[in-house]
């Protein structure tokens, strides 16, 4: 019975990670929830909030030139990367995932939504 189950868990990954693609044209139009403090493009100058280009991969609290409260700073410090699950949680409850923030965002609750802007962010960062 537990190879059965196994084998049927397997056989359903590719459609579970194809699930999980997001579309980088679908996510730059979630972005245009953002750039009321967020800017994207490689010279444009941090917002409200900071610029998000190139975000995927980068120390937490570590953009040049930009303001971080105390919790992103610290977060950093101890070693905080923003991976593509560590975005996908963030952009979920920012306030759940580094209390302290000064992002005033309340969060994207729809998953779609969520893969999708971070397949836009991911695009960004190439």
């Amino acid at each position: 019975m537990r190879s059965r189950t196994l084998a049927i868990i397997l056989a359903c990954l590719p459609a579970l990670a194809a699930a999980q693609e997001g579309d980088a044209e679908a996510g730059q139009k979630v972005f245009r929830k953002c750039m009321a403090c967020h800017a994207v493009d490689a010279d444009a100058p941090s917002r409200a909030g900071p610029n998000l280009h190139d975000i995927v991969g980068r120390t937490t609290g570590t953009l040049e030139g930009f303001s971080y409260s105390e919790a992103m700073k610290k977060a950093g410090e101890e070693g905080h990367v923003w991976t593509p699950e560590e975005i996908l949680k963030f952009v979920e409850n920012p306030k759940g995932v580094i209390p302290g923030t000064k992002m005033t965002f309340a969060g994207l609750k729809q998953e779609q939504e969520r893969v999708n802007l971070l397949a836009y962010l991911q695009a960004q960062s190439q």
